[in-house]
């Protein structure tokens, strides 16, 4: 068995741009050396971002429909250097540039499965289309990943969506995508709570792009006519929208806005219960930060959250559309609070980024070279 230590990743996702596949992208990169040698990253360039050493930049384009992204052009520059393992982190430009620079130096290509893109087909064509543009997204990604040589997904469910539900023959390893826990703590949030003049009563937070497949009018109605506070930390384009929602609720909602990455742990920690009802996740990596600074999760037991909410010990999950469910579930979570808490301090260690660092070499190394 070869034994791996440098990684090239591409990705369409990167630095500055926030979203859970430019952080676990900029986390590998970092703590790799922690486990092997070196992990480069090929990506587009963004404005106001200057590449670090073994970090580049291809020339880019605004991408359509999403103008906060840019779509790299699939020109890898000369002086990428070739490396033990290709790993490619999306399966647009980039990743398509990176398939064809792994063939160009004949080595392994692994590819991660981080995001369902058909289930976001109805934010882009009238519903008539839907079905259409759902079936073209799958054809699409089984194309793509049937390319590679093996491919990581972060849960079991993205695992199973990948095989049975966009029908790639693939071979599949899960490992999740790990997180920062030298950083996701639990803190003294005092300070945090003084700031932003939060109650002492029940405090319940969700963190995350306001979108509207987060479902997050869910969890408005969740804490409609009870005594909680429920905080909303982040932003997006269904904002607006929400903060009308909540208006017309008999409820103590408020919207902290876009928080700097250095108040998320006391964010975390504040909390008595972190909610998350979104479906459409491959992972839910603010479901493990939380987990990470002792908060515990209720969530929809849906999608990647019935893998990652540990049902009676990292939180409860509730049955998708049932508000009497999502309320019993908070109820109880926050009666059994203290417990949960200690046993979410005690998952860690395997939720942190250095044990899945340590599984996807394993991966890596039994790939022919």
């Amino acid at each position: 068995m070869a034994r791996t230590s440098t990684v090239t990743a591409f990705t369409d996702l990167y630095l500055p741009t926030i979203n859970g596949v430019s952080y676990t992208v900029a986390l590998w990169r970092e703590r790799w050396p922690r486990c092997r040698d070196s992990m480069a990253v090929v990506f587009p360039a963004m404005d106001g971002y200057e590449p670090e050493e073994g970090e580049y930049a291809l020339p880019s384009v605004p991408a359509p429909l999403y103008s906060q992204y840019r779509l790299g052009l699939p020109a890898v520059p000369d002086d990428v250097p070739a490396s033990d393992v290709v790993h490619l982190h999306t399966p647009f430009t980039v990743g398509i540039a990176g398939l064809r620079f792994a063939r160009k130096h004949d080595v392994p290509v692994v590819a991660s499965y981080h995001t369902l893109l058909g289930d976001r087909a109805d934010q882009h064509v009238p519903d008539p289309l839907v079905g259409e543009l759902q079936r073209v997204c799958r054809a699409y990604e089984r194309s793509f990943f049937e390319r590679v040589d093996h491919v990581v997904t972060p849960t079991s469910f993205a695992r199973r969506h990948l095989r049975n539900h966009v029908g790639a023959d693939v071979d599949v390893s899960v490992v999740s995508n790990g997180i920062d826990t030298e950083f996701f703590r639990p803190v003294d949030a005092v300070a945090f709570r003084d700031r932003y003049d939060l109650p002492d009563g029940p405090l319940l937070g969700y963190s995350g792009r306001h979108s509207p497949e987060k479902n997050i009018e869910e969890a408005i109605d969740a804490v409609d006519g009870t005594d909680h506070t429920f905080v909303l930390a982040g932003d997006g384009p269904a904002r607006e929208d929400l903060e009308a929602y909540a208006a017309d609720a008999d409820a103590d909602v408020r919207f902290l806005g876009f928080l700097d990455r250095e108040d998320l742990p006391a964010f975390y920690s504040a909390l008595d219960v972190f909610v998350f009802p979104s479906p459409v996740e491959t992972q839910g990596l603010v479901a493990l930060e939380a987990t990470a600074c002792g908060t515990p999760v209720v969530a929809v037991d849906a999608g990647a959250l019935t893998d990652s909410v540990i049902y009676g010990e990292t939180g409860y999950r509730y049955d998708p559309g049932d508000l009497a469910a999502f309320r019993w579930a908070i109820r109880r979570a926050l009666s059994e609070n203290d417990r949960l808490s200690d046993l979410c301090r005690r998952r860690r260690a395997m939720l942190s980024v250095e044990h899945s660092l340590k599984q996807l070499a394993t991966v890596y190394d039994a790939l022919d070279p």
